[in-house]
């Protein structure tokens, strides 16, 4: 028998992961769709205890998971990954990005809503009252890191950020919320206020140190868009390592991710300045300090596409 051919009956009796309910009629199809279901045994049948959230890198959920499959299907490894050296070198690889690049489990949600001009003072009133509620609900697992309105860029363009418990924090907060009268009566509220919207799941990098805690220093921020060669992301996040210490002593950092879900080998970094003219000469300074230099020459390279966002925060957004 061919290796396909086993490789094909041994999936040939997966269980369906979970029931999923009845769609109301019209109903837009959504994550409250698909309840949540993991509870650490996609693999071995077992349930398993979950993990508390850590904030360190060595607890960080990688791709490696998928390579230490479940006892009996070694057949299957064997046709996914080779010989036994290969899939240890895929494994040495896979864990080397992940305990370099993420930082811990935490997902963070950026979204994009593009707003019909005209119907801007309506989506402020109407998220104003939503985005907060939504982030003290204790039974939501997800924290609103900022909100923001572009006046620099893609004017009408309103970026939110969301902090949460990993993916199964996002997929549980995202089907509780579509079972909820008042996220589903404010999604037809939306809706016609928008030109289009869209999201991505990005994780931090582990050498920033984490997300800005809520604070009030003022002043706008400044949004930095990078789309890398497929495959440069680990030779980014090194010189980018070595580029931050420069960086942090003439400006504020807030935020910095890479896109995990969405528009793929995209870097984003979020900055905080007093005005502009305190960002253009923070950005002068930096290239009369050590190191700054061969930063850019170093990234510069790597780069296919990059954009600069100018944005102001919401009245309501725990970072302004």
């Amino acid at each position: 028998m061919s290796a396909f051919s086993l490789f094909r009956r041994a999936f040939s009796t997966v269980r369906p992961f979970a029931a999923a309910p009845q769609q109301p009629p019209g109903r837009v199809p959504s994550l409250g769709n698909v309840p949540p279901s993991y509870k650490g045994h996609y693999f071995d049948g077992t349930p398993q205890p979950e993990e508390p959230i850590s904030n360190s890198s060595d607890a960080t959920e990688d791709a490696s998971s998928l390579v230490t499959s479940p006892k009996g299907s070694g057949l299957i490894k064997n046709f996914l990954f080779g010989s036994e050296e290969s899939r240890r070198e895929i494994e040495s690889l896979e864990k080397s990005y992940s305990s370099q690049l993420m930082r811990g489990k935490y997902v963070h949600e950026i979204t994009y809503h593009h707003v019909l001009p005209e119907s801007s003072p309506e989506y402020v009133k109407l998220i104003s009252e939503v985005y907060p509620a939504i982030a003290a609900d204790p039974d939501n697992k997800v924290k609103l890191v900022g909100s923001w309105r572009t006046v620099v860029g893609d004017l009408d363009t309103f970026i939110t950020i969301w902090e949460y418990n990993g993916y199964a924090g996002f997929h549980e907060t995202s089907y509780s919320l579509h079972h909820q009268p008042k996220y589903v009566d404010y999604l037809s509220k939306l809706r016609p206020l928008l030109r289009s919207r869209k999201n991505k799941l990005v994780q931090e990098f582990s050498f920033w140190g984490g997300t800005a805690a809520p604070r009030t220093l003022g002043g706008v921020f400044e949004l930095r868009s990078y789309e890398l060669q497929p495959g440069r992301l680990l030779e980014w996040e090194t010189s980018w390592r070595k580029g931050l210490e420069c960086r942090r002593q003439v400006m504020e950092p807030v935020g910095a991710w890479f896109t995990q879900l969405g528009d793929l080998n995209t870097v984003h970094h979020l900055w905080q300045f007093a005005d502009l003219e305190h960002r253009r000469l923070s950005r002068d300074k930096c290239w009369e300090l050590p190191g700054w230099a061969d930063t850019v020459h170093e990234t510069v390279k790597l780069i296919e596409h990059m954009e600069s966002d100018i944005l102001v925060p919401m009245p309501f957004s725990p970072l302004k």
